[in-house]
């Protein structure tokens, strides 16, 4: 297999970055996919595709076999099942798993309370418009009485 590309310590990648990682386009991605059973992302809330180190591993061990070794893709496809190269990638280490998603649920509360308060900056910051639009037209009612 190829030189280990050194991944950064997370546990999801989006698509952008695997594309950055590995050095194809998102549409090879997203066509492997359909191809290699390893390769599963999940979806965010938002419909994004969120791979696994070990997704990631597996592009980069696909890539190899296609660029490198010049393996077509059911050639690709046999000798990975042949081989187990899938089923013996290797499992990440529970602590940096536990560290990269406490890391992430951090970033995605944070994220969540900066959502919520400029929500209720905005709520408010509506009604005091309202309501200074409500004193202008008091204040013209008295003055033209």
């Amino acid at each position: 297999m190829a030189t280990r590309t050194e991944l950064p310590d997370k546990l999801f990648f989006k698509i952008g970055e695997v594309k950055d990682i590995a050095g194809v386009k998102q549409h090879v991605l997203r066509y492997w996919e359909s191809e290699f059973p390893s390769i599963r992302p999940q979806k965010s809330k938002t419909n994004q595709r969120l791979y696994r180190r070990k997704d990631v591993e597996a592009i980069l061990a696909i890539k190899h076999l296609l660029y490198d070794r010049k393996f077509t893709i059911e050639g690709a496809k046999k000798y990975l099942r042949e081989q187990g190269v899938e089923s013996s990638l290797p499992a990440p280490d529970p602590e940096a798993v536990a560290d990269a998603t406490r890391r992430e649920m951090e970033s995605e509360m944070k994220n969540e309370v900066a959502r919520a308060r400029r929500q209720v900056a905005d709520h408010y910051e509506k009604q005091l418009l309202a309501l200074k639009s409500e004193l202008r037209d008091f204040l013209r009612r008295i003055r033209s009485s």
